[in-house]
């Protein structure tokens, strides 16, 4: 699967595949358009990884500040590039890390 796969389903599917780690089905809600299910995923997932998402999700909010404190959680710097480069370099090492 790759990043673009991964928003192909959001676009196609009703729910995400359940192989999918919390943090990547939290970025395929974010890809649907739910904001608020992303962020309910990255939440309960418990993981640096799930921070990284958590920290994307108040970016492209426009919360910088908690952004910055889930940066920091998950141990990533924050990110300066358009919130779509973000998604797509977080899907692809994501799932590199779920091979």
């Amino acid at each position: 699967m790759t990043a673009a796969d991964l928003h192909q389903s959001s676009q196609a599917d009703n729910t995400p595949s359940s192989t999918l780690s919390e943090p990547l089905k939290a970025l395929w809600w974010d890809a649907k358009g739910d904001w608020e299910q992303a962020h309910e995923v990255c939440q309960s997932a418990g993981s640096k990884d799930g921070d990284w998402v958590h920290a994307y999700l108040h970016r492209k909010e426009g919360d910088p500040g908690n952004a910055a404190y889930w940066y920091n959680r998950a141990g990533r710097p924050v990110f300066r590039g358009a919130l779509e480069e973000e998604w797509t370099a977080m899907v692809t090492i994501l799932l590199e890390q779920d091979a």
